[in-house]
């Protein structure tokens, strides 16, 4: 009888079992379970736009920029990453005040996006050089200062073309970005500013040599029509090569619209792409009245959250959920009172306006909300036809972005119901 054996026997004897029966119970300890494989969560929103409004309404709101998106904190601090399109330099020093369409962000909006819990910001589009090289490197200092991860642009070609590699949950993640529209393109010298253009033979290079280094490849590419809600032949050709040349996830941005969400495979692989994931927040369609109108007058307000979960399977992380939830973009313009304008979760204002709803026609709560019965009913009628106007635009965004990626209307977690309008 070997060492383990007699020990076994002299600790069955000691409790009064048979040799077999501590035999069995030993055999039968129940394992513990496997831990669960690695996963990522990622969200990406669209166009970040630098309107004189909205800034006005940064500057009136008493937390700044982040109380006009404070519906998505919660989800961008939740994930692992965050991504959007920063569509304006931020270059307060060495550039001028933003006109229309030549923008230029206040100082604080970096800081802002960081606590929002922003992570990665895509720099390389049509606006990069609204101020100017000098505007760029202000942009990239500013943004670097505040732990943010730009990518697309560069102090230099090789810079703006190196590929970001951040690891979350001891998982490596790849990030390029590039554009395919310039307003103004001042990339001269390589050793000067340089925003990447989309030259898709280089790209398609560093997508493969990304994936070698990381566990996951997302591209950002600016372009596409503006307003435009189908993807041009040349956006399909570019990420069906994206994906054959081993692209995970591309994050489209551009058009001010939304555009469909689409797995695409090449080359025996299969990649989600957003072809337009819209604005974030802007001043566009402020006039946009909500439900007397079409509803395409409104589009431009109109934007998502794409919310994807990776997960380690046989061949690699795998997509587990990719949904996405419909942003509408509040705007008071022509109406009384300070300037507002304020992104909201479509399915957690919905949630608020019923709340609010039922409490205003309560006898009793309603009465003590607006005593005045005549004003109360004015009040019930503007958030019914806000109520109507959400439920437009939720219809809108399954209609672009495909119905099988639209979030299914049901109980808005606590950390978003409790957030104020």
């Amino acid at each position: 009888m070997g060492l383990a054996l007699r020990r076994l026997a002299a600790r069955a004897a000691l409790l009064g079992l048979p040799l077999a029966l501590g035999l069995a119970c030993r055999r039968q300890a129940p394992k513990p379970p496997p831990p669960p494989p690695p996963s990522l969560s990622l969200v990406a929103v669209g166009d970040i736009l630098m309107h004189q409004d909205v800034i006005k309404s940064a500057g009136l709101d008493a937390q700044g920029f982040p109380g006009l998106w404070a519906d998505l904190v919660p989800l961008f601090q939740q994930a692992d990453l965050a991504f959007a399109n920063l569509e304006s330099p931020v270059a307060p020093t060495c550039g001028q005040p933003g006109v229309p369409f030549q923008f230029n962000a206040p100082e604080t909006l970096p800081a802002a996006l960081k606590a929002s819990g922003l992570t990665v910001l895509a720099t390389a589009n049509n606006h990069a050089y609204d101020q100017g090289a000098k505007g760029v490197l202000e942009t990239l200092t500013r943004l670097r200062a505040q732990g943010l991860v730009p990518i697309g642009s560069g102090e230099d070609r090789a810079q703006a073309e190196r590929t970001r590699i951040l690891e979350r949950q001891g998982l490596h993640v790849a990030f390029l970005g590039c554009t395919d529209l310039f307003n103004i393109n001042l990339n001269r010298k390589d050793s000067e500013p340089w925003v990447r253009p989309l030259d898709l033979e280089p790209v398609l290079q560093a997508v493969r040599e990304a994936r070698g280094r990381a566990d996951l490849v997302v591209v950002s590419v600016h372009w596409g029509n503006e307003y435009q809600h189908r993807p041009s032949p040349r956006q399909r050709e570019a990420a069906q090569a994206l994906v054959a040349a081993g692209c995970d996830l591309i994050l489209g941005h551009h058009p001010h619209v939304l555009q469909p969400v689409e797995f695409v495979e090449g080359n025996g692989r299969r990649g989600l792409v957003a072809f337009s994931l819209g604005n974030f927040i802007s001043n566009q369609d402020r006039m946009y009245p909500g439900d007397r109108t079409p509803v395409a007058e409104g589009d431009n307000r109109d934007g998502v959250a794409l919310r994807v979960r990776f997960e380690r399977g046989p061949g690699g992380l795998e997509v587990k959920e990719a949904v996405v939830d419909p942003l509408w973009t509040e705007n008071n313009w022509g109406q009384a009172g300070p300037r507002r304008i304020h992104v909201v979760r479509v399915a957690a204002a919905e949630e608020r306006l019923r709340t609010e709803l039922g409490q205003l026609k309560d006898a009793v709560e309603g009465a003590k909300a607006e005593p005045d019965g005549l004003k109360r009913g004015r009040l019930i009628q503007v958030k019914q036809a806000y109520q109507r106007t959400l439920a437009k635009r939720r219809e809108r965004v399954a209609e672009v972005v495909g119905v099988d990626f639209v979030a299914r209307p049901g109980p808005v977690p606590p950390d978003v119901r409790a957030v104020r309008r």
